[in-house]
């Protein structure tokens, strides 16, 4: 299988800027509000998840990745890798600025266990668009199966260490479950 072409790494650096830069017309704040840069904020509830680099919702989009390489590619088996990449992060960077979004954000405060979310920060939100992009290449190098068993790993793993996944944060969006959410709130 071949790489991501030159040409394909800078349509990926100009989709994220573009990106990064919309969100900034939205009104999102570069950082984290209260002035750091962390790579890695483990507590989902408190002020500063969703606003660095990485968080327990980086798993999702890692698997985010998984999903878009395995439609995509089926979509488009005969277009160059970064052809599918490139609508990945389209379809990412249009996740997230929906994400950011009033409506979504008080869906989120509503019906999840996020009840201070007041949505991403730009370093965030792009961070969950590259997490998205390592997933969809590791998902080129690698078997069918071993990307299955790896998305796996990592719903069961958030699940346990967090209550909370992409599956669940899906379901409680579309269609909340009031026993999720008090399971997920620790009742």
């Amino acid at each position: 299988m071949a790489g991501i072409s030159r040409t394909g790494w800078l349509v990926a650096a100009g989709l994220l800027a573009v990106f990064a830069a919309i969100l900034f017309e939205m009104g999102r704040p570069p950082i984290c509000p209260c002035g750091t840069i962390s790579l890695w904020h483990g507590v989902v509830q408190s002020n500063q998840n969703s606003q660095q680099i990485s968080d327990w919702y980086s798993f999702s989009h890692v698997i985010h990745g998984f999903i878009f390489y395995g439609v995509l590619r089926w979509i488009l088996p005969h277009r160059p890798l970064w052809v599918p990449l490139a609508i990945a992060i389209g379809i990412e960077a249009a996740w997230e600025i929906l994400e950011n979004s009033p409506i979504i954000i008080d869906r989120y405060r509503e019906v999840t266990m996020a009840y201070g979310y007041s949505g991403d920060s730009i370093l965030n939100s792009v961070s969950d668009a590259i997490f998205m992009m390592i997933g969809f290449i590791a998902a080129s190098r690698m078997r069918w199966w071993v990307t299955v068993a790896i998305a796996i790993i990592f719903e069961l793993f958030t699940l346990w260490a967090i209550r909370d996944n992409l599956t669940l944060n899906v379901l409680m969006l579309v269609s909340p479950v009031e026993a999720v959410k008090e399971w997920q709130s620790g009742g």
